[in-house]
């Protein structure tokens, strides 16, 4: 998707997430999408957030209080961007 990054581009808010000990993507991977939203994309577009969990692998949370404090992250980041706070 990298490659794909438009050069002024308008782009939505975008929440980019990854977990450290992850096997199937590494930790950069998302680090350098990040980065390169940020760099590329207009002054209208919407904020870049990068969250890497540093205890978790693909799957994410393993526990259901670590699963539900991601998902209130997930959803305070939802309703911020449509304007809800």
């Amino acid at each position: 998707p990298m490659q794909n990054v438009k050069d002024g581009a308008v782009y939505p808010s975008c929440l980019i997430t990854g977990g450290l000990h992850d096997p199937r993507v590494q930790y950069w991977e998302p680090a350098k999408l990040a980065a390169e939203l940020r760099h590329k994309t207009s002054k209208d577009s919407g904020p870049v957030i990068l969250k890497m969990d540093m205890d978790s692998g693909h799957f994410s949370a393993s526990d259901r209080y670590k699963y539900l404090r991601e998902l209130a992250f997930e959803y305070a980041f939802l309703l911020d961007t449509l304007g809800c706070f």
